[in-house]
């Protein structure tokens, strides 16, 4: 792993929870890590329920967009974390990939949004300690 780490996080349209999960890695880490996020289909924009999750802990993902899964992203990463996107995603060597088994926001309201909010946060907050842990002098 390089001297920052980098993850990506990927879901098949790029609009829930891997946009969840990258602003959580943004807002937890700060600079200490690069994200980056992608979908297999990006779909043409995020998911509103899950802006308005994320609005509900005081984080703003209504600016961000979809983006398209590249080769290059997933070269440029260290850790490449799947949430349902399957087969979709290429395969490096050297390069640690996780899968999230996580529920599918789409079609769901806030309701319904807000635990799958938490458990990525859970999951964002141990990836983080293990690959960009504080250090203290």
């Amino acid at each position: 792993m390089s001297e920052k780490p980098s993850v990506l996080f990927v879901c098949v349209h790029n609009a829930g929870r891997s946009q969840m999960a990258a602003a959580w890695l943004t807002h937890l880490a700060g600079d200490r890590v690069v994200v980056r996020s992608a979908g297999s289909d990006p779909g043409d924009a995020v998911n509103p329920a899950a802006v308005a999750a994320m609005r509900e802990v005081g984080i703003d993902i209504s600016a961000e967009r979809p983006k398209l899964l590249t080769v290059d992203a997933v070269e440029e990463s260290d850790v490449c974390v799947t949430m349902g996107c399957g087969d979709t995603c290429p395969v490096f060597p050297g390069k640690r990939y996780l899968d999230w088994r996580l529920d599918d926001p789409a079609g769901r309201g806030v309701e319904a949004v807000r635990p799958i909010r938490d458990e990525i946060r859970v999951l964002v907050e141990d990836l983080l300690a293990e690959i960009a842990p504080w250090r203290t002098a």
